[in-house]
């Protein structure tokens, strides 16, 4: 199973093609097809912006870290005549572990929400003609200012994009409104919409197992449904530490599950993501776990390993046997071509995590090298997981399923989890809710977009 989709990827071929793409990133990213898309300059003329602080039912740990709740951030923007309103969760372990362990929790949510406030700030001084090109021009003008907010000159480019979320979703909202799109697929430019084809009628999705969560409970998401199992490795501790905690966890998880099936995958077998959030200094040690998969019987299960190696590692991936996707070291075109030339094979898209804007540009570049993607969660707020439900169902079919791959953990990690569902426009739609592990996405998906053109009355009221 692992090796489906597993193609040979000529250098030569591979640099040819991305040569014309690279070129783009260094002329500035402004490619012609938006340019040539005449959409109404947009100026902001006013913002606002407010917080909730989320409880999570336990500490969730990920990165060597855990967190105990998660602060949902909400922008607005308004031109005069439309406004919107933009939500983001913030995921300071996500974004920069070595900041989060910098300072205490709320501390460390306090620096991202004020690289927010400069971001609306910085927004009412940049005329925009869609939030592609708004966010491209955000992104290196907050570099500095989150350096020294955070007083960290090394702090993490995903640090600041997760700041940024909320405020591109509500440019995205603008956008849309001044120009009359009432659908996600008309509200996409032009340039990026090959990349996003595709209706899946349904969307795997990815079970995430946290470092703590009982077996028993692993094997009742499989007998409720799910069938893509996402598994968190890179535990605590030093190397060897981290590599012996997470060969026996595996070994407990595949020894429950090996002989559970299930009908949405070929061969019937329950498949599983490893994802080490770059807690694997070195392919040796990586190497190490993959032996051992082979050895328990698990290795034919594994669909992909996300993020194994940190993103200073530029060691390739390439021969494993398996497919290694790209999760933190894929932030924007540049990035996404090099992990690609080092062999990642699979491309982890996180619009509640990276922008919407950035997605669709990674998106696109993965597209054109004919490499698949999958939605990952940031534990988002239930409006964001249908964000990012929009875009997973457009992505192609992942290789190994017949279906898009979204991740969303939310409803096992949020204490209000019930009540944040109710803030849905449409919290009893048949597409708000996961089935047999899979979202059913049927026209009326498609047509409503999920509800994201809906107002927020619940976040609209914190501006009352």
């Amino acid at each position: 199973m692992s090796g489906i989709g597993l193609k040979k990827y000529d250098r030569r071929d591979f640099l040819k093609k991305s040569g014309a793409a690279a070129m783009m990133v260094c002329l500035g990213n402004q490619p012609s097809e938006l340019s040539s898309q005449k959409h109404r300059m947009l100026k902001i003329t006013s913002i606002n912006s407010n917080f909730e602080r989320e409880p999570l039912v336990r500490p969730f740990g990920f990165k060597g870290g855990y967190l105990t709740e998660l602060w949902q951030s909400i922008s607005k923007l308004s031109t005069g005549q439309y406004s919107g309103i933009g939500l983001g969760t913030q995921s300071v372990l996500y974004g920069d572990s070595d900041l989060f362990a910098q300072y205490p929790e709320a501390a460390g949510n306090a620096l991202m929400y004020s690289v927010t406030q400069r971001a609306l700030q910085m927004v009412k001084d940049i005329p925009f003609d869609n939030p592609v090109r708004l966010t491209e021009q955000l992104i290196p003008a907050l570099i500095p200012v989150a350096r020294q907010l955070t007083d960290n000159p090394g702090v993490s480019i995903n640090f600041i994009l997760n700041s940024l979320i909320s405020v591109d979703n509500a440019a995205w909202m603008v956008y849309a409104r001044e120009n009359g799109f009432n659908t996600y697929d008309a509200m996409i430019p032009e340039k990026f919409k090959p990349a996003l084809a595709h209706k899946n009628p349904k969307v795997a999705v990815m079970f995430q197992v946290s470092y703590g969560m009982p077996v028993s409970d692993i094997v009742r998401a499989v007998e409720q449904g799910y069938f893509v199992i996402k598994i968190k490795t890179g535990q605590p501790g030093s190397q060897s530490e981290m590599l012996e905690k997470d060969k026996v966890r595996l070994a407990q998880i595949h020894e429950a599950l090996k002989n559970k099936t299930s009908g949405h995958t070929p061969d019937s077998r329950i498949l599983y993501t490893l994802d080490s959030n770059g807690r694997y200094e070195k392919r040796e040690t990586l190497e190490k776990l993959i032996d051992h998969a082979h050895k328990i019987g698990a290795f034919s299960h594994i669909l992909f390993i996300e993020e194994p190696l940190p993103d200073t590692n530029d060691e390739e991936v390439g021969g494993l046997g398996i497919r290694i996707a790209a999760d933190e070291r894929a932030n924007d075109e540049a990035s996404t071509l090099k992990c690609i030339e080092l062999g990642y094979r699979g491309i982890i898209l996180k619009g509640v995590a990276k922008t919407l804007s950035l997605s669709l540009k990674i998106a696109s570049i993965a597209h054109e090298h004919q490499i698949p993607c999958a939605c990952s969660d940031l534990t988002v707020n239930p409006i964001l997981v249908d964000w990012q439900k929009n875009l997973a169902a457009r992505l192609t079919p992942f290789p190994g399923l017949s279906m898009g791959l979204l991740e969303t953990n939310g409803d096992m990690n949020y204490k209000n989890w019930d009540q944040m569902r109710q803030y849905l426009p449409k919290p009893d739609a048949a597409w708000a809710n996961v089935k047999r592990g899979v979202f059913e996405l049927g026209p009326d998906f498609y047509e409503t977009s999920g509800g994201i053109f809906d107002s927020p009355v619940h976040y609209e009221k914190m501006f009352k």
